[in-house]
């Protein structure tokens, strides 16, 4: 994980500890909204990814305020809800493409695209953070 840490705050200029939450909660997504083969594969070819999904989710509790959580609850959540938790984690809008890239990047080295692909086709609107 620390690699992947290191390649998106390079990438993004975002802080490690923005970076590692931003990580986690993208991990969480894939796991909630992804096919669960190829999350499972993927999280086997990342070592910590369990561990940073799990950190994202103990955050939870309940639903997002503001204006994009609202918007995120009216569209039933996905990618809406997704980008106001990397706002909410200190990330810019203007970083969470390049942040998307560079982890989904990493996914195609450590787990390949047979894994990848699928997951980014399967969820609908993710194919533009990637």
């Amino acid at each position: 994980m620390e690699e992947l840490i290191a390649r998106v705050t390079t990438k993004t200029g975002l802080d490690a500890a923005t970076a590692q939450a931003a990580i986690g909660h993208i991990l969480a997504f894939l796991q909630k909204e992804g096919p669960a083969t190829e999350v499972a594969q993927l999280f086997a070819a990342m070592p910590g990814a369990d561990a940073a999904a799990a950190q994202s989710n103990q955050g939870e509790g309940g639903s997002g305020g503001g204006l994009m959580g609202m918007l995120g609850g009216m569209m039933g959540g996905g990618v809406m809800a997704l980008g106001q938790k990397l706002m909410a984690a200190g990330v810019p809008m203007g970083q969470m493409q390049p942040l998307g890239a560079e982890l989904f990047a990493f996914g195609r080295e450590k787990a390949g695209e047979d894994v990848m692909g699928p997951i980014v086709g399967s969820i609908p609107g993710l194919n533009q953070f990637v």
